[in-house]
């Protein structure tokens, strides 16, 4: 392996929960009278901090999101997780390799750490993962697409940006890995590779990214 730390989003690349959480989240803004659907919330809210739900529906609607809205959204989320929620194929397999390896690898998610423990617990990936190396949003001033969270989670880590690389599916993330001078590796499993121009390579199953990695 040629890099110093290996940094993973989460959703939609370690567990398989943009499917769920996309379903749960457009059938909650439709609810409260944003009529969104399941496609459309992937567009625009796919590795994303949930901060950007209130400021889009505040951006098109003039309309606030209940008070309520965050605590009301996570238990349905995670009252989902604990039903379906799996890891997404190959990883385990991944991570075992890094690990015999010797290779340094750590979590910087757009989720909430209460979100990311969640569903390391129900798919068991907490084996690979305590908490010294989960980094989220929450520990930062701006979510991705701003380089901060990836920035903080090398410097926690004690690694140049430069040494980094990155794993993403979405565009937000693919724009903050690059804006934080990182190699960037597109997961296409949910994301058009067009959706994700000027990454450093891609791939559509875990088992292709060790050697991309290598």
């Amino acid at each position: 392996m040629r890099y110093d730390l290996i940094i993973f989003d989460n959703d939609g690349v370690l567990v398989d929960s943009e499917p769920i959480s996309n379903t749960i989240l457009a059938a909650y803004l439709t609810e409260l009278g944003h009529p969104t659907t399941y496609e459309e919330s992937v567009r625009d809210y796919m590795g994303a901090a949930l901060h950007r739900v209130h400021d889009l529906v505040a951006e098109r609607t003039g309309r606030q999101l209940p008070g309520d809205f965050d605590d009301t959204l996570h238990a349905r989320v995670f009252a989902a997780f604990e039903r379906e929620l799996r890891p997404v194929d190959g990883v385990p397999e991944v991570l075992d390799g890094l690990r015999a390896e010797g290779v340094p690898y750590c979590v910087a998610s757009s989720g909430g750490h209460e979100r990311i423990r969640v569903g390391h617990r129900t798919t068991g990936l907490d084996r690979w993962f305590s908490d010294d190396v989960i980094f989220s949003a929450e520990d930062v001033g701006r979510g991705k697409p701003a380089p901060d969270l990836f920035l903080h989670a090398a410097e926690r880590m004690g690694v140049r940006p430069g040494r980094c690389a990155v794993v993403e599916d979405s565009p937000l993330g693919l724009a903050a890995g690059q804006a934080a001078g990182m190699d960037v590796y597109a997961f296409t499993a949910m994301t058009p590779v067009d959706e994700l121009a000027g990454a450093d390579g891609y791939f559509s199953t875990m088992a292709e990214l060790p050697a991309l990695l290598a």
